[in-house]
């Protein structure tokens, strides 16, 4: 039986760059592929990337990276 002591974060990137859906396959497959990240949905329509990880595994700074590695500026978003 495994025990998680892990607490689980939501995070909540905006980019003003999506120009087309594809960008948010693009994305949510980058992120999902994180090691820590539980979940990644990319909001299209209002520029967020909301994202459910690990913080001891994967910070918002490695999250920020990742998207910029698939070509976007995303920043942490407080709301």
């Amino acid at each position: 039986m495994m025990t998680t002591t892990a607490t689980l974060k939501n995070t909540t990137l905006r980019s003003d760059e999506f120009t087309c859906p594809s960008c948010v396959a693009k994305i949510e497959n980058k992120l999902n592929g994180l090691d820590g990240v539980e979940n990644a949905e990319v909001k299209f329509s209002s520029g967020r990337i909301l994202v459910t990880h690990d913080p001891q595994k994967v910070s918002v700074r490695d999250l920020v990276t990742a998207v910029a590695e698939v070509g976007y500026t995303a920043k942490p978003s407080a709301i």
